[in-house]
């Protein structure tokens, strides 16, 4: 991966994170901690989509779409965990 596109990544990242935030309530973590699971969401979302042939687009909105919908499985996934 070149630098220029994982700086894009950790960018959209952080968006997605804020978004993510917004939409699963109650299982954020604050603005820093949920732009940290935003751009780790943006890695899943980057990852996952593709596998089960989700194509949503080019262009720096549909990174955004992709990283906040990895970033609210993840914040869906770690609010079970946190319940459990």
């Amino acid at each position: 991966m070149a630098l220029e596109s994982l700086i894009v990544l950790i960018i959209v990242g952080a968006i997605a994170g804020w978004l993510a935030g917004i939409i699963v309530k109650g299982v954020g973590f604050g603005l820093i901690g949920n732009i940290v699971v935003g751009i780790v969401g943006a890695f899943i979302g980057s990852w996952l989509l593709p596998q089960f042939g989700i194509h949503i687009g080019g262009g720096i909105i549909a990174a955004i779409i992709d990283a906040t919908i990895g970033a609210v499985i993840l914040l869906v996934i770690i609010g079970l965990i946190k319940r459990a």
